[in-house]
């Protein structure tokens, strides 16, 4: 797991390298007849589907929405579509058998189907109408980290490219650095709170805009490889109800948005509630509280940076729990 976390900055940027043209080909080609857009996964690759949507409702006109796989026929089973309406699976293995169900579902109800896949060979890659191989390497953690990354990047890049904005192209150009950096500058402080709150057995992880999606997937990665109880939500929702819960029990991770002042505010509540607050970000100054500092960059593609932190943090958690990461009792790499 930890080899795979550090492995990212080079799996992004093969990703970037060998994605672009053939993401570019499909926007270009379909762009113009496009109307409506689902996204569908399973796990981490649901929270890479929920990342991506924030991006399309932010730089585009199309209606769009994510359903986990296992739910998409349930849903969306009687709704009469047409050739405008696509459906982007995402799918590490490309094997995920609710994935595949989901796609076959879509397929009867005369969508088009984009596969991204870490698997250019894989089932979910045949079957689509088009398919997009995002660049990770072989995944051997069943903890998935450098495949969330990957195939979040390579829906970007196909997202991106239905604008044609020479600007966003560039922003995506500068990930695979800013993740560099921010493994650099911030893996020694997750080690550390790791040990910190190595006997927490409760955690909640609060996220907006597109770092709902790294709430959920940070969520998951403790989960996965921790055994812990943590629940990822959108910030202010976890105000309706959930809020009940914390105590010094507790520890809740902030992960900043470009409105920092909130983040501020709800650090002050928790505080005077006992919950220990880690505030993740570019803009840490929290008194009284963990920080974890990560470089800055563009507000709607946050979760490929925001996550590694998250990352880190469950891995070196696992660790200082006497647990290893890479053998989940319970989980298998392709849920089938």
């Amino acid at each position: 797991m930890l080899r795979e976390i550090h492995e990212q900055p080079v799996a992004l940027r093969r990703t970037l390298d060998q994605t672009r043209y053939e993401a570019e080909r499909i926007a270009e080609r379909n762009a113009r007849n496009i109307k409506m857009v689902y996204f569908t996964g399973s796990g981490t690759s649901y929270h890479a589907c929920i990342a991506a949507n924030y991006v399309i409702s932010r730089i585009t006109e199309y209606s769009s929405s994510t359903l986990p796989a296992s739910e998409f026929s349930a849903w969306t089973g009687r709704i009469k579509h047409h050739s405008g309406t696509w459906l982007i699976a995402i799918s590490q293995s490309g094997e995920s058998q609710d994935v595949i169900n989901a796609v076959r579902s879509a397929k009867l109800s005369r969508m088009r189907v984009l596969a991204v896949t870490n698997d250019a060979h894989s089932r979910l890659a045949k079957l689509a109408d088009f398919s997009i191989a995002s660049q990770a390497g072989i995944e051997e953690a069943v903890t998935a980290t450098k495949s969330f990354t990957a195939t979040l990047l390579a829906t970007y890049e196909f997202v991106t490219a239905l604008t044609n904005r020479d600007e966003l192209k560039t922003e995506l150009d500068r990930l695979p650095s800013l993740v560099e950096e921010t493994l650099r500058c911030c893996e020694k402080k997750c080690r550390t709170l790791a040990s910190e709150f190595r006997n927490r057995e409760f955690m909640f992880l609060l996220g907006s805009g597109a770092n709902y999606a790294s709430a959920l997937e940070g969520a998951l990665k403790l989960k996965e490889s921790c055994n812990v109880y943590a629940e990822g939500f959108a910030t202010r929702e976890f105000l309706h109800g959930p809020m009940q819960l914390v105590d010094k029990r507790t520890p809740v991770f902030i992960l900043q948005h470009e409105t920092s002042n909130e983040s501020v505010e709800l650090n002050d509540r928790f505080k005077r509630l006992g919950a220990p607050t880690i505030i993740v970000g570019p803009d840490t100054a929290a008194g009284g509280s963990e920080t974890i500092e990560i470089p800055d960059g563009n507000d709607i593609y946050q979760p490929l940076s925001y996550v590694i932190p998250l990352q880190l943090f469950a891995y070196y958690s696992s660790v200082s729990r006497g647990l290893n990461p890479d053998q989940p009792t319970k989980l298998k790499k392709v849920v089938v």
